[in-house]
């Protein structure tokens, strides 16, 4: 029986040199798996970045891809998750139409039922932003774009904490460090 894909989340953790997402990507790339979306940005760790990568994949293929991130001499540990192990956000920014969004008052309606916000308005164009889960965020555009108003619209890389007290690489530092005395 065929096991079906599902969306990973994999933290990856590592000291912050230069290449290490190539290394990192290289091993998504050589298994053919499709990264969905890809962020990095400090941790709350000194010296340490964090890289938030979703992919669709079977749980044994994560599983490799995860020991062979780990495996990789600047990375100080990966975990995946599923999102229900997660608290996830992402952000949206959508570029409509300003006398559009003026001539139909339900595009206001509309941002303002999908708790989106307007943060600039020109007699070109408005931009709206909206933070959450993607759905909500991929439903807001779905809305829009039946006004015919937007003119572009992305989202963001994925963002996301464990639903723990803390990184779930500082235990591991902690004993790293412990060890090396």
């Amino acid at each position: 029986m065929e096991e079906k894909k599902k969306l990973y989340t994999l933290l990856v953790y590592s000291e912050n040199v230069a290449g290490v997402l190539n290394q990192i990507t290289a091993v998504f790339t050589r298994r053919q798996v499709n990264i969905e979306s890809l962020n990095v940005s400090a941790s709350s760790i000194e010296g340490v970045h964090k890289y938030t990568i979703t992919a669709w994949s079977e749980e044994d293929q994560i599983i490799k891809i995860t020991r062979q991130i780990e495996k990789k001499i600047d990375v100080v540990k990966a975990n995946y998750f599923t999102d229900d192990q997660l608290f996830i956000r992402e952000a949206g920014l959508y570029k409509l139409q300003t006398d559009l969004v003026l001539q139909n008052p339900e595009v206001s309606r509309t941002i303002r039922r999908h708790d989106a916000h307007i943060t600039e308005v020109n007699p070109v164009y408005t931009i709206v932003m909206k933070n959450g889960r993607t759905e909500d965020i991929i439903s807001l555009y779905y809305a829009l774009n039946e006004y015919g108003c937007v003119l572009q619209y992305t989202r963001s890389g994925r963002i996301a904490v464990t639903r723990g007290t803390q990184e779930q690489v500082t235990d591991f530092l902690e004993q790293r460090e412990k060890s090396e005395r």
